[in-house]
């Protein structure tokens, strides 16, 4: 009983409150996000890299963008893995807490779009929770699922190199997050026109 007031009364971050705020009403904006992680354990692995695009109005806004590197030491070190990504990276970087509070601030009530994107916000709330923030609230559409739904596809999953085949995406010799939400923008794009989602 006591646990359960505890968690009623409990007292969230500035920054979390801010973001529960925003959703009285449904956005226009689009986030197109991609994590990069140590893996899919969701009470084990971490996020090393985020990139994400906004979309309004069916153009992507490149000037209206997010891309970080996560600062992991401890998971690096705890695993003998090199980090060397991080350091050579010229990306921002950013400590786990940091970075989320920035991503959430500029995700805010967006609809959330992506290769799988399930996974990617589960990664986000297996930090929000360290952070002791609830869960995201957004929408989501997943890329895959959209173009399965338009080929009536029931019985096959597709990678994004697959689909940006599919769809006529150029590839891209460098892989980050930031590259695999452009590509999911594009995608995005051609498959919103073609389901005809506003």
């Amino acid at each position: 009983m006591l646990d359960w007031l505890k968690h009623i009364n409990k007292e969230f971050p500035e920054f979390w409150k801010n973001y529960l705020s925003k959703f009285d009403k449904k956005s226009k904006r689009f986030v197109i996000l991609s994590t990069q992680n140590s893996g899919l354990n969701f009470s084990k692995d971490v996020i090393y890299s985020i990139g994400a695009f906004a979309i309004l109005d069916d153009s992507i806004l490149i000037g209206d963008s997010f891309e970080t590197v996560l600062l992991q030491y401890k998971f690096l070190h705890d695993n003998k893995l090199s980090n060397t990504f991080i350091i050579e990276s010229k990306m921002k970087k950013l400590g786990e807490p940091d970075a989320i509070v920035e991503l959430v601030e500029f995700i805010g009530n967006a609809i959330l779009v992506g290769h799988h994107i399930d996974d990617h916000v589960e990664m986000i709330n297996a930090a929000l929770e360290r952070m002791n923030c609830g869960r995201l609230k957004n929408e989501a559409l997943d890329i895959d699922i959209m173009h399965r739904k338009l080929h009536d596809i029931t019985d096959k999953k597709f990678s994004l190199d697959e689909l940006s085949e599919i769809y006529k995406i150029p590839k891209s010799e460098r892989i980050s997050a930031s590259e695999d939400a452009y590509k999911a923008s594009l995608l995005f794009l051609k498959l919103k026109s073609r389901l005809g989602i506003n």
